[in-house]
C-alpha cells in the first residue's frame, strides 16, 4: 500500500509540474499574441520547424548513446532514447539542466545497472558535448557571419574571425587530445578520462548537428516575420543560448528574447519566439512527463511482481 500511494503521488506531482511549467512558460504572452503569432506562420514553415525539433531531439539521444559507450556499457537504443528524451524535455524547461535532467537520467540508468559514478560521467559527457557543439557552431558563425558575431561580443569583424578560428581550433584540439592522451586528465582536483578519438569526433558531429537543427527550427519561424539568413539566425541563437546557459534561466526565458530582438528585430523576437517556445519547449514537455510517469508505474509494478514471486 505505501508503494502504491507513492506511485500515485508521483504521477500527480508529475502532472502538476507539467501544468505549472506550461503556465510559467506561456504566462508572459497573451492568448491573442500566441494565436496571432501561430497563425502568421505558413503551415509549411511550421511543419518544417517541428521536423527540425524532432531532428534535434534525435541528435540529443545520440549524446547519451555516445556517453553510454564512453562509460563502457551497452544498452539498447530504445532505452537510451527514452532516458535522453524524458530527461531533456523536462530539463530544458526546469533549468539548471545538469541537475534537473541529471536526476531523471539517474532514475533510468541506475535501474539498468549503471553505477552512480557511471551516471555522473554520462551527465558530464553530455554537458561537454553541448559545449563542443556550441563552440563549433560559434566558430562557424564567426567565420561565416563575422559582422553579426561582432555585434554580440563587441569585437571588430577581424576579432570575430580570430575568435571563430580559436573556437574551431579548440574543437579540433579536443579530438587530437583524445587520440594522444591516455588515462585520466587531471584539472585541479578533478579527473576526466578522455574518450576514444572516434567518440570524441562523434561528440563534435552530433553536438554541432543538434544546434544546427535548433537554429534551423528558429530560422523557419523567423522567415514568417522577416528575411534573416540562416547563419544570421544561428549566430543570434548561439549567442542567446550561451547567455541563457550562464544565467541558468529556465528555458532561457527573457534572455533568448532579448538577444534575438537585438540581432533580428523586435518583430522576429515576439512572433517567432512564441512559436519557437511552443514547439521546442512546450510540445515535448507533456510527452516527457507522461513517459516518466509510465516508466515509474511500470517500475513499481515490476518491483511488486518480483516481491510477490520472492514471497511465493
Amino acid at each position: 500500500m505505501p508503494n502504491k500511494i507513492i506511485a500515485r503521488t508521483f504521477i500527480l506531482a508529475a502532472i502538476s509540474v507539467a501544468v505549472w511549467l506550461i503556465y510559467r512558460t506561456l504566462r508572459q504572452y497573451t492568448f491573442d499574441e500566441i494565436v496571432r503569432s501561430m497563425l502568421q506562420i505558413p503551415v509549411g514553415h511550421l511543419l518544417a520547424g517541428i521536423g527540425f525539433v524532432f531532428l534535434s531531439y534525435f541528435c540529443l539521444t545520440l549524446f547519451d548513446t555516445l556517453a553510454v559507450r564512453y562509460v563502457g556499457q551497452k544498452l539498447p537504443y530504445r532505452q537510451v532514447a527514452l532516458a535522453s528524451f524524458t530527461s531533456l524535455s523536462i530539463g530544458h524547461n526546469v533549468g539548471v539542466a545538469a541537475l534537473s535532467s541529471g536526476a531523471v537520467r539517474y532514475r533510468f540508468y541506475s535501474r539498468w545497472g549503471l553505477s552512480v559514478e557511471q551516471v555522473a560521467k554520462i551527465i558530464i559527457f553530455c554537458g561537454v558535448t553541448v559545449g563542443l557543439g556550441l563552440m563549433t557552431l560559434a566558430g562557424l558563425c564567426c567565420l561565416i557571419m563575422p559582422e553579426s558575431a561582432a555585434r554580440i561580443i563587441g569585437l571588430s569583424e577581424g576579432g570575430a574571425r580570430l575568435l571563430g578560428i580559436a573556437c574551431l581550433a579548440g574543437s579540433l584540439g579536443y579530438v587530437v587530445m583524445a587520440g594522444f592522451l591516455r588515462g585520466s586528465l587531471r584539472l585541479f582536483r578533478w579527473k576526466f578520462e578522455m574518450p576514444p578519438q572516434q567518440i570524441a569526433a562523434g561528440q563534435i558531429v552530433v553536438g554541432t548537428a543538434n544546434f544546427l537543427c535548433v537554429s534551423a527550427c528558429l530560422h523557419q519561424l523567423v522567415l514568417a516575420f522577416g528575411d534573416a539568413g540562416f547563419f544570421e539566425t544561428a549566430t543570434a541563437y548561439v549567442g542567446a543560448n550561451l547567455t541563457a546557459l550562464v544565467s541558468h534561466v529556465p528555458g532561457g526565458i527573457g534572455v533568448l528574447e532579448a538577444t534575438i530582438a537585438f540581432l533580428l528585430g523586435q518583430s522576429a523576437s515576439i512572433g517567432a519566439l512564441i512559436a519557437f517556445r511552443a514547439i521546442y519547449f512546450f510540445l515535448p514537455l507533456p510527452l516527457g512527463l507522461i513517459l516518466l510517469s509510465i516508466a515509474e508505474v511500470r517500475h513499481w509494478d515490476n518491483a511488486k511482481s518480483l516481491e510477490s514471486k520472492a514471497k511465493s
